[in-house]
């Protein structure tokens, strides 16, 4: 492992530890000098990564972004004969990516949730594009399952409205009542493509089938998507 994946490891670390203290406590009720007690890390060493606690939220927020894109782009358009898959099967592979990542990191998605207006103006513009990439990502992909326009309006709400199911699944997710990843992500699916219809044996039939789970690299929000390194770096 090279010296910058280290450290860019080293860093993966820390904001996991910030996220569940800022997820916890607030972004204020959060302390620098705690936050190095916690991961083991000398106060010195983490200003020199993070210099600020603001630098440290701006850090989550970007590379939780990036890696929901990195992934997405992964499991939709990357993947070998991604044009002949059908729009359909990419529908629910960025839906499911979503909501594993999810369930997989609650505090993440909270602080991203809760904390976005924390940041300073120049931050948030840089955050706020990611996140209009990643929306732009999904977009795309509803209006060639409704075989609509891009710009017309219908593909947008739909985008929202898919967005508002995924976004809150870390607010009400019980593993043991509600199931993992795969079971969430298909009940949403069958949402967006058939109503609440689409529950029944019958109304999975109209939804087309049960497209396959696509294989994710990495649990962890903060740490990058393979195949990203050189963007980390």
């Amino acid at each position: 492992m090279s010296r910058a994946d280290r450290a860019y490891q080293r860093q993966a670390e820390i904001l996991s530890v910030a996220a569940k203290f800022v997820a916890e406590r607030g972004y204020h009720g959060m302390s620098m000098r705690e936050l190095a007690k916690a991961t083991g890390k000398n106060i010195s060493t983490l200003y020199n990564d993070f210099p600020s606690k603001e630098a440290l939220l701006f850090a989550i927020q970007l590379r939780a972004f990036e890696n929901l894109c990195d992934t997405a782009e992964d499991v939709t358009a990357r993947q070998p004969n991604a044009a002949a898959v059908p729009a359909s099967d990419r529908l629910f592979s960025f839906i499911y990516q979503h909501v594993h990542y999810v369930i997989c990191n609650a505090d993440v998605m909270r602080l991203l949730v809760s904390e976005a207006g924390a940041l300073d103006a120049e931050h948030r513009g840089e955050v706020r594009a990611v996140k209009t990439r990643y929306f732009n990502q999904l977009r795309a992909i509803v209006a060639e399952v409704c075989g609509c326009e891009l710009g017309e309006a219908c593909v947008e709400l739909s985008t929202y409205n898919i967005f508002g199911m995924l976004n809150w699944v870390y607010g009400w997710h019980e593993a043991e009542r509600h199931g993992d990843a795969e079971t969430i992500a298909r009940s949403i699916y069958r949402l967006a493509m058939g109503g609440v219809a689409s529950c029944t044996v019958a109304g999975r039939a109209l939804v087309g089938g049960e497209p396959p789970v696509p294989e994710l690299e990495s649990i962890n929000l903060l740490d990058p998507a393979m195949g990203h390194e050189a963007r980390a770096a």
